[in-house]
């Protein structure tokens, strides 16, 4: 098969354990762009903590896209201009908070440059403050402050106290929202029908791709519609189990270059 686009989940996928992309990787990545591929960096992360590596990998060079937010606002890196968003919708806000306030669960949103937290930051909120080596704006009345559009809210909090909430809120948004962990210490609410794999059809449109010529690198639970969707669904060795399950390859760990091996032994000519 002449695949023809790279999908490719950031953290625990990308990069290696030290937040890195290894020069192996790197340079595969850089070769099969080179080649005619296209890459599209889709992550949960704001769109802030995207472009230094959509730079490093020169996509506005190579006709790439950055997909933040779990799919929620897609954007063309070669124009800077947003082709697609999807808003999350602010009447949940309220009742969301309700929800949560006996929890000792962080609540986050991001306008266009900072991060904004409730008062009840942790220290996995920091985790996330340095992904996107931003500021952070901390706020009592969450709900009052969000006055701007938002893509999407980001619960912090201990797995296991997270793990309860998400049982609550799927069953309380079924069918409004999307619930879903993008790590232990991290689950993600997100407008209903919005995920990795139901927003590259979009863009696969745009660009005349079929499903069958797409590559998808993922290894967390909101990456599973896009392994799932993809020609080639690679969980990475470091990912979780169900992930694995529905692959159609699993690559060695983001630290012994998996994403490379792959690429080399499927996609680079």
């Amino acid at each position: 098969m002449d695949y023809k686009l790279i999908a490719l989940d950031i953290d625990g996928t990308l990069t290696n354990s030290r937040k890195e992309i290894t020069p192996r990787t790197r340079y595969a990545l850089l070769e099969a762009q080179a080649q005619g591929k296209r890459l599209v960096l889709a992550s949960g992360r704001h769109p802030i903590g995207v472009y230094p590596i959509a730079r490093d990998l020169q996509l506005d060079r190579y006709g790439g896209y950055i997909m933040s937010f779990n799919g929620g606002k897609i954007i063309e890196c070669a124009t800077n201009r947003t082709i697609v968003t999807k808003l999350f919708p602010r009447e949940y806000l309220a009742d969301i908070i309700s929800v949560l306030v006996d929890s000792n669960i962080t609540v986050i949103t991001w306008d266009d440059k900072r991060i904004f937290a409730n008062n009840k930051v942790n220290d996995y909120t920091y985790i996330e403050k340095d992904v996107l080596k931003t500021d952070m704006v901390t706020v009592d009345d969450f709900v009052a402050e969000i006055k701007f559009d938002i893509n999407k809210i980001l619960l912090a909090g201990e797995p296991q106290e997270l793990d309860e909430y998400q049982k609550i809120l799927s069953k309380r948004y079924d069918g409004l929202l999307e619930v879903y962990k993008s790590a232990p210490y991290f689950l993600e609410l997100m407008p209903f029908g919005v995920s990795k794999g139901s927003m590259l059809p979009l863009l696969l449109d745009k660009l005349g791709v079929n499903r069958d010529e797409l590559v998808a690198f993922g290894d967390h639970y909101n990456d599973m519609t896009m392994i799932g969707y993809a020609g080639l669904g690679v969980a990475m060795g470091n990912g979780e189990a169900e992930i694995k399950k529905i692959a159609n390859y699993v690559c060695e760990s983001n630290d012994e270059d998996g994403i490379a091996n792959t690429l080399q032994k499927f996609v680079l000519k």
